[in-house]
Formats: C-alpha cells, sequence, structure tokens
C-alpha cells in the first residue's frame, strides 16, 4: 500500500453548521486504516463518503479536472474545504496516482483531446485512440485498462455509473489483477455489488457514526440485490 492511513482533525474545523461540517460522521471518526490493496467506501447518498474521497486525494495532491464554475443558488464556501481538516500517512513516502469521476470525465477527455493535437503520441496511453469517439462505459474502459498500468495511487468514485454489469465486471477485473501486481492502490467509492465483490478488499461503510469496517455479505448493496432478485414480486 502507499496510503496507510488518514485521520480527520474534527477538533479544527471551521464550522459545524455547514456540509462537510456538519456531518456527525467526521466529527466521531478518528482515523481509517488502509490494510490493503482495495478499499471501498460505501453508504447512503449524502453520507460523506465521495466527499472524504475527494478530499484525500486533494491531500495527496493529486490532480482532479474540474468544470467550468457556475454561479450557485446558495454558495457553501467550505463545501471543497475538508482537506484541509485531515492528515494523511504514507507508507513510503507520495507517489502519483488519478482521480476519476464520471461527471467530470467528459472535461478530461476534451483537455485529452487537445493536449493530442500537439502530442498525438499521448493518445497511445488511453487506447490509441480519443476518448470522445467512444460511448461513455467504452472509454471509461479504455481509460481504466491504461492508466491502472502505471504505479500509483488511483482515486475512483462510483466508477460504475457509466458501465453495464459486463463492464462492471472488465473493472473488477482490472481491479483485482492492478492491485495484485502490487504497483498500484485503490480507494473507491461505489454503490456497486458487483465491484464490492472483489477479495480480500476492505469495505467502510458511512452509514455507521463512527465510520465502521463491514463484511461484503452484510452490506446493504448485497442483501437488497439478493432479496430482490430471490423475490422480486415483493418489491414491485
Amino acid at each position: 500500500m502507499h496510503l496507510k492511513k488518514v485521520s480527520i482533525l474534527s477538533e479544527s474545523f471551521p464550522t459545524k453548521d455547514c456540509y462537510p461540517f456538519n456531518l456527525q460522521t467526521f466529527h466521531e471518526t478518528r482515523d481509517i486504516e488502509f490494510n490493503t490493496p482495495v478499499t471501498f467506501f460505501i453508504g447512503e447518498n449524502g453520507t460523506g463518503k465521495s466527499t472524504l474521497l475527494k478530499a484525500i486525494a486533494v491531500k495527496c495532491n493529486i490532480p482532479i479536472w474540474k468544470e467550468i464554475d457556475r454561479a450557485q443558488y446558495q454558495f457553501n464556501r467550505f463545501a471543497e474545504d475538508l482537506f484541509k481538516y485531515i492528515d494523511i500517512e504514507w507508507t513510503e513516502g507520495p507517489v502519483p496516482g488519478s482521480y476519476f469521476a464520471s461527471e467530470i470525465f467528459r472535461t478530461f477527455a476534451q483537455a485529452l483531446d487537445e493536449w493530442a493535437r500537439s502530442d498525438p503520441g499521448i493518445l497511445k496511453h488511453f487506447g490509441g485512440e480519443s476518448l470522445r469517439t467512444k460511448s461513455h462505459g467504452q472509454c471509461h474502459m479504455a481509460y481504466f485498462n491504461s492508466r491502472y498500468k502505471i504505479k500509483g495511487l488511483y482515486f475512483l468514485d462510483e466508477p460504475e455509473n457509466a458501465l453495464s454489469p459486463k463492464k462492471q465486471l472488465e473493472l473488477l477485473k482490472v481491479i483485482k489483477e492492478t492491485s495484485q501486481a502490487g504497483h498500484a492502490q485503490f480507494l473507491i467509492a461505489s454503490h456497486s455489488p458487483i465491484l464490492l465483490a472483489l477479495p480480500g478488499a476492505d469495505i467502510y461503510s458511512f452509514d455507521y457514526i463512527p465510520v465502521k469496517q463491514v463484511e461484503y455479505e452484510n452490506t446493504d448493496y448485497y442483501q437488497i440485490y439478493k432479496n430482490f432478485m430471490n423475490d422480486k414480486d415483493k418489491y414491485i
């Protein structure tokens, strides 16, 4: 593992009234340790899993592609500040990596096209052609297959969003093979019972206060899908 632990410095929070500093989870969770090459963050929407994932990435100096900022009806000046109030512990010092989220991936693909106009060879690292010539799922998989061969620390925020179940299985294979090769570590926020099934991965649930490590079969995702498949008429 490249990243060993993250500590949340709740005693230094600038406010208790605005998101994300109003989440009791961040006040009660002191540390999250990373003991396996793949760690999942799970939980209901709004529990803070993606917010903490992004904050850790920023703290690790991992670049995050951003869309153009637009005016907001209600502006929260604290929304992006969690990274200032966490500490990270490396195993052998910082490593490069990347942050993936489907909602900002198009911005990355556009920037890559602009880069390729002056350096076409850069596309060989992403399947050999423009990512914008593919469907969402196809371009995401082209990125995963190429980027994760490189040593690094990789953050994925709900990567299943644009992927069919079959493509999720392909991504599961990529994560398994690259993490077992020993050069890649993954931190993933996900709702996918397919991805969560990765053998040996740690799963932290943000549905508990403080955050708690859980077994795959005890996750809501596994239980809900299993119960639905066994008796779908009960839920329809």
